[in-house]
């Protein structure tokens, strides 16, 4: 019994050394290799095409900094090689392929030089796509760090402006559209937060911004109800903003969920009803037919992923190709939001007499735009019934909408009540005894005169 078993035991062993011996043989002859994407097939034996086929085939079995001082020798040897646009592409594919934030630096350097020396190439729309997906990749979630994903913007807008017929146009366009998905999302949960604690002017600065910026955004139809809400809610003044934005959803967003909310709306504040958009309504027909709904799995490992979840994304439509500039808060007095367009209530004017500006009261108690100075002190109470043009810019700028909410009293602890009893206990009990004290009176004595 012991014999066949040492037999079965060195009959495994043989097998098990042919299979590692074959494996070996298999990996030497590099079917472990990751083909290089854009290699040159000329069939020459010339140095330059030498050196380029060893560096490639470095490549492919991930010898990255081999590869790199062949290419380098490449270029600083046959500076008038056909090879060369190649070789300098090739530097930049192995920075790309050796991965890490250090190796996706220096390939976005090293593709950057590419498109700026060989723009005309076609090689340098993939080097303008391939730095796209270095920040694509990086991009975070909405509720962290959006670095990555406005550098995916910018980069996916080059593709799209510098190369516009280019193969990667239709990639790089819903590669767009997924990160303007991830940047409108973190703006839309800032605006809601604002909305949510009552700061209505910051609510409807952010959210108006939301649905101008990213108007593909799938949630710019709750952005705008949102917004029209916050409008509503700071008074009557912000009317016709809170009825410009339920006619958006009627118009632009004619599936939303608010959309018959929104005519309601538009019914109590006496204002026409828009006919829906036949393009809106067909993209967002599109979009619900063709949208993918998120697994169990993925709800249940989202928290894990590194990535956002992107598959609220529009499929469809043109992404904004523009950045716009923040609005002027609605917070913000008319004649100060005037300052920003040129104008403003501020003149300059050179003092002759400098006993004017003693005669005359501080400016800080003149109400502008004003014929007469009135005190800071002396300033009536705002009438908030009287229309806008019977007030004064200063009535008008204390009744706007504020940010800030009023500070309540804090109610006293009863430490804090005992110590101010003892406190007050303390002085009327030093009062009392200084009135009992007689007052000391000392003589007084003339000075002393100096002697003559």
């Amino acid at each position: 019994m012991q014999f066949y078993k040492n037999v079965w035991t060195r009959s495994a062993r043989t097998k098990m050394a042919v299979i590692f011996a074959v494996a070996g043989l298999l990996t030497s002859c590099g079917l472990h290799r990751k083909k290089y994407d854009t290699p040159i097939t000329k069939d020459t034996l010339q140095p330059d095409k030498v050196l380029f086929d060893r560096a490639v085939n470095d490549i492919e079995r991930g010898r990255y900094e081999v590869a790199r001082l062949t290419l380098n020798t490449l270029i600083n040897t046959y500076d008038a090689s056909e090879f060369m646009a190649k070789a300098k592409l090739a530097i930049a594919d192995s920075w790309y392929r050796e991965g890490g934030t250090h190796g996706l630096a220096q390939a976005e350097a090293e593709y950057k030089d590419f498109i700026l020396f060989y723009p005309t190439m076609e090689e340098s729309a993939e080097a303008q796509w391939k730095v796209c997906q270095i920040h694509y990749k990086q991009m975070e979630k909405a509720d962290r760090d959006n670095t990555q994903a406005q550098r995916a913007e910018d980069e996916c807008r080059q593709l799209l402006v510098q190369f516009p017929n280019s193969k990667f146009a239709p990639q790089a366009s819903q590669m767009l559209r997924n990160t303007q998905e991830v940047l409108g999302e973190k703006e839309f949960r800032t605006g809601a937060f604002y909305h949510t604690k009552g700061s209505f002017p910051a609510a409807a600065n952010r959210l108006a911004y939301v649905a101008d910026q990213y108007p593909l955004y799938s949630g710019s139809d709750e952005a705008l109800w949102q917004m029209a809400d916050a409008f509503e809610r700071m008074g009557d003044r912000f009317e016709d903003k809170a009825a410009n934005a339920y006619t958006r959803i009627v118009r632009d967003y004619p599936l939303s969920a608010h959309a018959d909310e929104a005519k309601e709306k538009l019914t109590t504040l006496k204002r026409a009803i828009p006919a829906a958009d036949p393009a809106a309504y067909e993209r967002m027909k599109y979009e619900a037919d063709h949208r993918e709904k998120a697994s169990m799995t993925s709800h249940a490992l989202g928290m894990f992923k590194q990535g956002p979840d992107v598959h609220t994304a529009a499929k469809m439509g043109t992404p904004a190709m523009t950045v716009l500039r923040p609005q002027v808060p609605v917070s913000v007095p008319a004649s100060a939001a005037g300052t920003a367009s040129g104008t403003s209530d501020v003149s300059v004017q050179q003092v002759g007499d400098t006993a004017e500006i003693d005669k005359k009261p501080e400016a800080r108690q003149v109400v502008p735009g004003s014929s007469t100075a009135e005190p800071a002190s002396g300033t009536a109470p705002v009438d908030a019934s009287a229309p806008a043009s019977d007030k004064t810019p200063l009535e008008i700028q204390q009744s706007l909408p504020s940010n800030r909410q009023p500070i309540k009293p804090r109610k006293k602890t009863k430490k804090q009540l005992r110590i101010e009893e003892q406190a007050a206990a303390a002085a009327r009990h030093a009062m009392e005894t200084a009135n009992q004290q007689p007052v000391a009176t000392t003589p007084t004595t003339p000075p002393a005169t100096p002697p003559q």
